[in-house]
């Protein structure tokens, strides 16, 4: 984003940092903000988001040549995700994706926006597509309902946490007790030019309250719960972003080996704070078993209703009863895990005992 939002001249705004600078972290009642965009009653700007579109007859089939998606079939108006991985299997980018029958539309994190459409630029050889990055025209605005007043306006509907056509689930709870199923997450396009008047008259949330809905939904995010060595089956991304069964694309060999002769080397997990302290620790910070460094934080959140949460990556090996400790400093952070991608994820044939059962 190359300049900030105009809802910044809301009283009480306070810019956010980091990634989603350029938009509000708050406007003044974080957690009230967070309540009421938890009921659908408040919105959130997101438009540090970047936007790149691919316009062609051959768009769909060369993005599903090169991503981990099934997406040849996509119809208009249906939302999937896809990533495109390296040659070792690592996420290099993450995309929601969705189709409006003439333009694909890919929404990422703004750091991803002129990177991707460079590589996509780089990937066209002789087929009938056009790349453009147009993150300056348009917004992205988030809300946990869909807004009837909003149904000009193209929508991406998170599938998390459903289990995609060819996906798989890592998690050790059922699909139907999964705690993203408390967030259903959708994010309109918005005209730039259009945004102030889009969300006149709605009540605001700062992004403060969409992160912390995100990790109690367990939801990964590119550059926060991955580094330059991740691998989708550490955070439960075969779940939406993967299609098991596709034909070929770069770093296909690595998710179907580990998926299913191997292990994820790390997994994802969900930590509950103590919140004695009144304060929380920063992203980055070490996570322990005693004095072992087992992982480390990668997003920090105050909940309006479990207090400070976490998710974090951890090691495999760390046992699934073990206590855990963030250390912030000198500041220890006692942390109880609640298991996100199961210890034993992986090695699916032949798997008829532990977390994860194998299929029928």
């Amino acid at each position: 984003m190359t300049t900030p939002s105009p809802l910044l001249s809301r009283p009480g705004a306070v810019e956010a940092a980091g990634a989603d600078a350029g938009v509000a972290a708050h406007y003044g009642e974080p957690l009230r903000e967070q309540r009421a965009l938890a009921a659908g009653t408040a919105v959130v700007d997101l438009s540090c988001r970047g936007v790149v579109t691919v316009t062609g007859p051959d768009r769909l089939s060369w993005l599903n040549t090169l991503s981990s998606q099934q997406v040849t079939g996509l119809q208009a108006g249906e939302s999937s995700e896809l990533l495109l991985l390296s040659v070792q299997g690592r996420i290099d980018f993450d995309a929601r994706v969705i189709d409006d029958g003439g333009t694909t539309w890919l929404i990422v994190e703004a750091a991803e926006a002129a990177p991707l459409a460079e590589f996509l630029n780089r990937m066209k050889f002789m087929l009938r597509v056009e790349i453009a990055d147009v993150s300056a025209d348009w917004a992205v605005v988030g809300s946990t309902k869909a807004v009837p007043e909003w149904s000009s306006y193209l929508a991406w509907q998170d599938p998390w946490p459903h289990v995609s056509a060819g996906g798989y689930s890592y998690a050790t709870v059922a699909e139907q007790n999964h705690p993203g199923l408390e967030r259903p997450w959708f994010e309109y396009l918005v005209p730039a030019a259009g945004l102030e008047a889009a969300v006149d008259g709605r009540p605001l949330a700062g992004v403060l309250a969409a992160e912390a809905l995100r990790v109690a939904a367990w939801r990964p995010r590119i550059g926060a719960e991955t580094d330059d060595k991740t691998i989708p089956h550490e955070l439960d991304l075969l779940r939406t972003a993967v299609h098991l069964a596709k034909g070929c694309y770069k770093g296909q060999e690595t998710i179907a080996r580990v998926h299913n002769l191997g292990h994820p080397p790390r997994r994802l997990v969900f930590l509950q704070l103590d919140g004695s302290q009144h304060t929380l620790p920063d992203a980055g910070s070490p996570v322990l078993v005693g004095e072992r460094k087992v992982g480390a934080v990668t997003s920090v959140a105050q909940h309006y209703e479990m207090g400070p949460v976490a998710l974090a990556v951890i090691k495999r090996s760390v046992a699934a009863d073990e206590i855990l400790t963030v250390l912030d400093g000198d500041e220890p952070y006692p942390a109880v895990q609640e298991l996100i991608v199961a210890p034993d994820a992986g090695q699916v044939v032949g798997r008829q005992t532990g977390f994860l059962k194998g299929p029928r």
